[in-house]
């Protein structure tokens, strides 16, 4: 299966951002992608939760996901929209951050929703508390396709190990980290973490980013660090999509994983043992 991964720059304004990512779709297409992935937020990167509230919708309204699954359809391609800033019905107003698998017919073949909140302080100057405006996902998930079993994930969830081992174990063979990866922390962490993941679990990891400065109608400004990674079962990099946005490619060999796998066994090889401080 040949994979796009789209890296974007999205704004605050979803009709403006929507634009971008069909063309992106589009090209990907044209290149010959049957698999196509978006990063993470990609409808809307805001720093101000008053303009999130005025532009985001809930997911039965939402533009981009509508526009999107169209796009599928009519292109006859599976597509994962790394996520989506959505309203919920809760009661404090906190949103979703949602990830979206489409099927060619442009069903949602699956959807899954944040588990790990980017709750951190990374320099004196650049603190996240993603928890007060978004609300934690509680359930893991693996979609079936007919190229490869999908783990879906999203950006931070990457520091989290067990969630990836617990995916692998359960039949994924190819986990999506759809990312909106601070500057901060990227330069040092974004690749390292990712390859981690990779060798691990003997899987491919594939991860959309957003990049660059994003355009904003308020004051509060925000940079991503980049980087679109595609990383195979034995944790060799195969595509990096730099700094700007643009559509990387790469080609899944689904053998690849049962022969990484076959080599080192390490899923299946848990020890049980005892803990003692």
């Amino acid at each position: 299966m040949r994979v796009g991964l789209i890296q974007l720059c999205s704004g605050d304004d979803p009709v403006i951002n929507l634009r971008q990512t069909s063309r992106f779709v589009d090209q990907a297409v044209s290149e010959g992608a049957g698999f196509v992935l978006t990063p993470e937020v990609t409808n809307c990167v805001s720093g101000s939760r008053a303009r999130q509230a005025q532009v985001l919708q809930d997911q039965e309204n939402d533009q981009t996901l509508v526009a999107l699954r169209d796009q599928a359809a009519r292109l006859g391609v599976w597509v994962l929209i790394g996520s989506l800033a959505l309203k919920t019905n809760d009661t404090d107003g906190r949103f979703a951050n949602r990830s979206f698998l489409i099927a060619p017919s442009g069903e949602i073949a699956a959807q899954y929703d944040k588990i790990h909140m980017f709750d951190v302080q990374v320099s004196p100057t650049e603190t996240y508390h993603e928890s007060k405006g978004y609300r934690p996902g509680n359930k893991a998930v693996i979609a079936e396709t007919p190229f490869a079993n999908l783990g879906l994930t999203i950006c931070y969830d990457v520091r989290f190990p067990r969630l990836f081992r617990d995916l692998a174990q359960a039949g994924a063979e190819v986990l999506t980290v759809p990312a909106a990866f601070s500057t901060a922390t990227g330069p040092g962490h974004w690749e390292v973490l990712l390859r981690a993941r990779a060798i691990e679990t003997g899987s491919y990891i594939l991860a959309p980013a957003q990049c660059g400065t994003h355009p904003t109608s308020t004051e509060k400004t925000r940079r991503s660090h980049g980087h679109s990674l595609a990383i195979d079962p034995w944790g060799n990099v195969l595509v990096d999509g730099g700094t700007e946005p643009g559509v990387s490619f790469i080609t899944l060999q689904r053998g690849t994983v049962s022969d990484v796998r076959r080599k080192l066994p390490s899923l299946s090889s848990d020890s049980p043992y005892l803990f003692k401080a």
